[in-house]
């Protein structure tokens, strides 16, 4: 669950809810540039791949944006889902292992334009620090606890093999990062009080072979509604 940091801090998002709002503001987001102003709760449902009455449930629980009969205010609601999400303000990051995954995440513009800024890339192979990725020299994994103090990183990456991932993990844990993103095919176990969320590419496209194999044996495709949102799994002090 997700809780508020301003005075309705009581109010609790069910995590399902969370996974979505990205989802809405990308949506959001393209409405604004494509110049519409104003969006009804149809329009930005069909936008964000969900049905209306899911989206209207999960705007509820930031509050009452819409207008009977006009709809919502894009850039207003684009605002306070932003708020809400914590991607009004600037959140450094770390990235370690730079293999061919690193530098394809180093490079990717989403990341800042998102609110994300990469602060550092980390790896343990000696052949690999001291070149320039995405106009940052990558350092020494050694030198991660001095970054995190000196840039107060929360959130940090592992893009690195399975085998090291779990030692990874726990060299964040033990400094002070409480966010991690694993992409490494491995479950890594973290405390109480620190969210993981894994993205395994490999699980997604298993996931997508099997309803290939479903619409191939004439089976009906399974309603988007009933498919697991987003393509990462979360889990907050556990295994991820």
């Amino acid at each position: 669950m997700t809780t508020r940091s301003s005075t309705d801090a009581a109010r609790v998002i069910p995590e399902a809810t969370v996974a979505r709002l990205p989802v809405y503001l990308r949506a959001l987001t393209a409405l604004a540039d494509d110049g519409i102003r104003t969006c009804s709760s149809e329009d930005l449902a069909t936008a964000a791949g969900v049905n209306s009455a899911k989206l209207r449930k999960d705007l509820s629980y930031l509050g009452s944006y819409g207008t009977r009969g006009v709809g919502y205010d894009v850039d207003y609601l684009r605002y306070q889902i932003a708020r809400e999400i914590g991607v009004t303000q600037d959140w450094p990051v770390v990235i370690v292992g730079i293999g061919n995954l690193g530098h394809a995440l180093a490079n990717y513009s989403g990341f800042r334009s998102r609110g994300f800024r990469v602060v550092a890339l980390l790896d343990a192979n000696e052949l690999v620090v001291g070149q320039t990725v995405a106009g940052v020299v990558v350092r020494p994994f050694d030198d991660l606890e001095e970054i995190v103090h000196e840039h107060d990183v929360a959130i940090g990456v592992i893009a690195t093999p399975a085998v090291a991932a779990q030692d990874v993990a726990d060299r964040m844990v033990a400094i002070g990062i409480t966010s991690i993103l694993n992409f490494a095919p491995a479950v890594v176990a973290v405390p109480e009080g620190v969210d993981v969320r894994k993205v395994d590419l490999s699980i997604e496209l298993q996931i997508l072979a099997y309803h290939e194999q479903r619409k191939a044996n004439g089976h009906e495709p399974i309603p988007a509604g009933a498919a697991v949102d987003g393509t990462a799994d979360a889990a907050g002090g556990g295994a991820a």
